[in-house]
């Protein structure tokens, strides 16, 4: 199996300037992540457009949709900002594609300390592998079917929808 991995951005890939204190987006994080968290599943890593996901369009969503389409790998991550991670993936959840599609991210840019995107990365790679086709958002340790999740801005966490 190999597994394919999808940068769009998103805090997990933002940059930190500590003099100005500013947040942006260089080159993505992910190949340093893999080799720090030791992956050893073949990785096929694409580097989508590194952008923030409040910024995103259906053009964007699109783009990440062919990528998807793109190769043969039936397991895929897709590293994305958690603003609107359920958007992009009720366009890919309703493109029905025979493949595990896991969305992931992080609340805190992988570079500062104590960031979630470490961890969130290593269970998205390994849910990814187990789960049956469809997508999901993988977060803080939790799977969600991506027509069951939204973000809890004030507790920095994805929740089930509420009944």
């Amino acid at each position: 199996m190999t597994l394919k991995i999808i940068a769009t951005g998103g805090t997990f890939d933002k940059h930190y300037d500590e003099l100005t204190g500013k947040l942006w987006f260089s080159d993505s994080h992910l190949p340093e992540v893999l080799k720090r968290a030791r992956i050893t599943l073949p990785v096929t890593l694409e580097a989508n457009k590194l952008m923030d996901s409040l910024d995103m369009v259906d053009a964007d969503r699109q783009e990440i949709l062919q990528s998807c389409l793109n190769g043969s790998e039936k397991a895929i991550v897709i590293i994305h900002g958690t603003d609107t991670m359920r958007e992009t993936a009720e366009v890919l959840g309703a493109a029905k594609l025979d493949k595990a599609i896991v969305f992931t991210g992080a609340m805190i840019p992988y570079e500062i300390a104590n960031s979630d995107a470490l961890f969130n990365l290593g269970f998205a790679c390994g849910v990814a592998q187990v789960l049956p086709a469809g997508v999901y958002v993988a977060m803080n340790g939790q799977v969600f079917a991506w027509d069951n999740v939204q973000k809890n801005r004030t507790a920095g966490v994805f929740v089930t929808n509420p009944e």
